[in-house]
């Protein structure tokens, strides 16, 4: 069966609103409406504070001495918002007080991820404000009860994948646990915002990491994306089944934007894999990539082709061809969930070919489209990522019997 052929409609991440003034879409707040991307990007900012990731006011503080358009005043003031928090943080826990200096480094992390977002990957300071990020990252999981830690897990010769392994303090023995990545620009230190945090509210332990073409991985050892994500994802469960309080029964991916196609990739290859979430689904990424002008613009052209290992756009586009689930997501045999703005800048016709094709195929998925009214409904619910968590890890509890009364 050839889905291919659908009408996909037109990524709202490029168009310019005819309001011009900062304003309120049914996709969240849209700050700068003649710089969508820019503005898309700043929307992520301020959903993520309530997760922990930010303080609203120092978000827009930071926007309101940027202008508008210009990358370079992007990353100059988010180093401004981090470094604070960092430095913050830092002389709150050599004084002992260490929950106000969880909040900054949490806070510092999440603003060097805004800041390295819109960097040339060649630019040295890509990889500086990267190692800035995963260090507030290591220093609050380490606070945590019990603490989290940064793994390395087995990939290519010297050439290992990063994570982050937290386990839940909620619940005893052998946990469930949730193995979450993330897409084509989300790394391991934007998942505990996205996914993570709701998954150990809820008592599952949680592996974060960068698989090929993703943070650490990318930014260190050049390794770029790869079609057959369950090789990656099997190289964790591989690494999780060491763990003795990991309920090997109970092993559930998630992925986020092009991570839905990663995590449903992977579910449909790995049977150790007990249940699956697309955070955002994708049906086939080559038509959507050579159907979106978007993605030529040179901020997206350039992470595309750094992602698939490519010189130049239409290399890149190329080389997304097998990565579809038409012939793929039929071998699925857990039970799947996709999660879905109802007003993703990316379209929403892309979440209903994957829900069909899957249905007509026998397989146990559920389709959530997030709405405007309830909020959320934007890609990944970035406007409103508290409600992405709860629709989907009160389906994963419900899958994997976990009463969340009792815990």
């Amino acid at each position: 069966m050839n889905m291919q052929n659908g009408n996909i409609e037109k990524a709202a991440i490029s168009i310019i609103t005819e309001n011009r003034l900062p304003h309120y879409e049914p996709y969240g707040w849209h700050h700068w409406p003649e710089h969508p991307i820019m503005s898309f990007q700043l929307r992520r900012a301020l959903g993520e504070t309530q997760e922990g990731g930010g303080a609203v006011s120092e978000c827009l503080q930071a926007a309101s001495r940027m202008v508008p358009g210009d990358l370079e005043s992007w990353h100059v003031e988010w180093l401004r918002v981090a470094d604070r928090n960092r430095e913050r943080g830092d002389a709150a826990f050599a004084r002992g007080h260490r929950q106000t200096a969880m909040n900054c480094w949490l806070r510092a992390a999440n603003y060097y991820r805004h800041g390295e977002f819109f960097l040339q990957p060649s630019d040295p300071r890509r990889l500086a404000t990267f190692d800035r990020c995963e260090s507030m990252s290591k220093k609050f999981l380490a606070q945590l009860r019990p603490a989290g830690r940064a793994v390395e897990i087995a990939y290519e010769e010297g050439k290992p994948m990063y994570g982050y392994f937290v386990q839940s303090p909620y619940g005893s023995g052998r946990q469930p646990v949730l193995i979450c990545c993330g897409g084509l620009d989300s790394y391991k230190d934007e998942l505990w915002f996205m996914m993570a945090r709701g998954a150990v509210q809820r008592g599952f332990s949680v592996l974060m990491f960068d698989g090929p073409g993703q943070g650490g991985t990318l930014r260190r050892h050049g390794i770029p994306t790869r079609h057959d994500y369950e090789v990656p994802v099997g190289r964790c469960i591989d690494w999780l089944l060491q763990e003795t309080d990991v309920d090997p029964a109970r092993i559930a991916v998630c992925g986020s934007s092009l991570g839905g196609y990663y995590a449903a990739r992977a579910a449909s290859m790995e049977p150790r894999i007990a249940a699956c979430i697309s955070h955002g689904a994708i049906w086939s990424i080559h038509h959507g990539y050579s159907s979106r002008p978007d993605v030529r613009t040179a901020e997206k052209s350039r992470h595309v082709k750094w992602v698939f290992g490519a010189d130049d756009i239409d290399a890149a586009i190329e080389k997304t061809r097998p990565f579809t689930l038409e012939g793929v997501l039929e071998h699925m045999r857990c039970p799947y969930l996709i999660v879905h703005g109802g007003h993703d800048v990316n379209g929403v016709q892309r979440a209903n070919l994957v829900h069909d094709y899957a249905k007509q195929k026998s397989v146990d998925v559920t389709l959530r489209i997030v709405t405007a009214e309830e909020t959320g409904a934007d890609h990944c619910q970035h406007d409103n990522p508290t409600i992405g968590q709860e629709v989907a890890m009160d389906w994963l509890a419900d899958v994997f019997g976990v009463d969340q009364r009792a815990l």
